[in-house]
């Protein structure tokens, strides 16, 4: 089992051609399609989740032949793009087939006149906030997009997706979304990817006390995680900070959705000094700024109780598959939800901490540990197929939201390629995801294409300050790049 978390960018490329022609047994799939149980715990009357994508361009869209690329290369990928959601007489929630009118799919907003790239800025921050808020009509198919023809300080033009999380999980519309593109370069050549795969569990050495060792701390994690899960999602609840409100929820609330990137030549640096991974580091940066904001906006909630819930793909695969690969019902990486969940504790921010700041990618190298020898994931799953089973999806939908928002925060996170792509020759300089629409205050995602990682940032308007948290993760990250830089490269630790 593959679990996001653990996926990141130290280990050998994989190449992955995403082909454009789709065989006639996939375009033909025109029949009724189940709804799969978590498509309909994100689309129900308690949760209503929506996967956000950004395209930032170097060169203006003014000339993209959108309708033609929509109608010859996105629709066709899957036969969810062209259907809507219908209950049948039994109650049960399929997919069905419909014709897409693209014009309403399609918006181009018109900003107000300005001269200023840093208007041009708000303009769209405050643009891509309010339609991640809005809810899709169940009418027509569960998707969008928003063309920006105007330059802002990160990109020359940028291109929104808005899909329904009901309609894959991020590993599915990733897939999606790179058939639609090529490598800037050579759009003959595939692009390319690190690769997922795992390195060997600890269990494979010949030792048998070494193997005995490993499979009791299995055991034992797995119980762990598994009871702690059970009582997160129904009993406890993080405590009350500045990064999470309270228990009603902030499915309602305004939102702001910004991002900032980090080198991942410096994260490696960081890396290699410590001889932990670059997951490791990455998510010590993202906790360390987590708590420092916490410290600076209410000093007692440096030692509060807090938790992320981060999202896992389930699928037993090491790396990107292609769309006709995914559309193959007997393939180890189908499109689909293959998605859980892992409560994973934010490390609290002591004195000893504060001083040394190295000791959160140490305590997230442990953490990232002991969790990869847990089955925990697999037991939640099918614990809530049990009772998807038993009490329907709609008791299901229930207990996820009441598990989100007994958490402080959602983290994601995706393996974007390392080329440069381009859409139709139009060179992409950047790209990230957030997650909308869900009762968190706060959404944390990480992305990485060619040379960066880019951290956005979902938070929740006029309760989270979206700046300050920004600078106090750049912060985290310049502290503990500082102080890994004092250690001698050789000794590692």
């Amino acid at each position: 089992m593959i679990c996001v978390l653990y996926i990141w960018f130290h280990f050998p490329l994989q190449v992955v051609k995403f082909h454009k022609t789709y065989t006639m047994e996939h375009q033909k799939e025109e029949l009724a399609e189940p709804v799969s149980p978590v498509g309909q715990y994100f689309n129900s009357s308690v949760l209503c989740i929506y996967i956000i994508g950004v395209l930032e361009f170097e060169v203006p869209i003014d000339d993209l032949q959108t309708y033609a690329l929509l109608q010859d290369v996105f629709l066709p990928i899957n036969p969810r793009f062209s259907s809507i959601m219908v209950q049948d007489k039994n109650g049960e929630k399929q997919w069905k087939k419909v014709d897409v009118n693209l014009k309403d799919h399609v918006n181009i907003p018109i900003f107000p006149e300005s001269k200023t790239v840093e208007l041009h800025d708000k303009y769209f921050h405050d643009y891509l906030s309010s339609i991640a808020m809005e809810q899709l009509p169940q009418s027509r198919p569960l998707w969008e997009i928003h063309m920006i023809n105007y330059p802002t300080s990160d990109a020359c033009s940028t291109i929104i997706f808005k899909l329904h999380h009901a309609l894959g999980d991020g590993y599915s519309l990733m897939g999606a979304l790179l058939s639609c593109l090529h490598r800037a370069d050579d759009p003959f050549l595939p692009l390319s990817f690190p690769s997922l795969k795992q390195s060997k569990p600890e269990a494979s050495t010949k030792s048998i006390c070494r193997k005995f060792s490993y499979m009791f701390s299995s055991a034992f994690n797995t119980v762990s995680d598994f009871g702690w899960s059970l009582l997160k999602s129904s009993i406890i609840s993080d405590d009350r900070t500045p990064i999470r409100f309270g228990d009603d929820g902030a499915d309602f609330q305004p939102i702001s959705i910004s991002s900032m990137t980090f080198s991942i030549d410096h994260i490696k640096d960081i890396k290699s000094r410590l001889g932990v991974t670059i997951n490791d580091v990455i998510t010590g940066i993202v906790f360390y700024g987590t708590r420092l904001y916490m410290q600076d906006m209410d000093s007692k909630s440096k030692s509060s109780h807090s938790t992320a819930l981060v999202l896992l793909n389930t699928r037993n695969i090491e790396g990107y598959q292609s769309i006709n690969d995914m559309l193959n019902t007997k393939a180890k990486g189908p499109w689909g939800n293959k998605i859980t969940f892992l409560h994973v504790p934010i490390p609290k921010l002591n004195e000893t901490r504060i001083s040394t700041p190295l000791e959160f990618i140490r305590d997230s190298h442990n953490i990232i540990k002991r969790k990869k020898q847990s089955l925990g994931v697999v037991l939640t799953g099918t614990l809530l197929d049990i009772e998807g089973k038993l009490r329907g999806q709609e008791a299901v939908a229930k207990r996820i939201r009441g598990t989100l928002t007994k958490s402080s925060a959602v983290i994601s996170n995706l393996v974007g390629p390392v080329q440069q792509m381009a859409l139709a020759n139009h060179p992409v300089k950047g790209l990230y995801f957030t997650l909308a629409g869900g009762p968190e205050s706060l959404v944390i995602s990480i992305m990485s294409y060619m040379e960066v990682i880019k951290v956005t940032l979902k938070t929740e308007k006029d309760f989270i300050d979206e700046q300050k948290l920004k600078s106090c993760m750049q912060s985290a990250f310049e502290m503990i790049f500082r102080a890994a830089m004092e250690i001698p490269l050789e000794t590692k630790r």
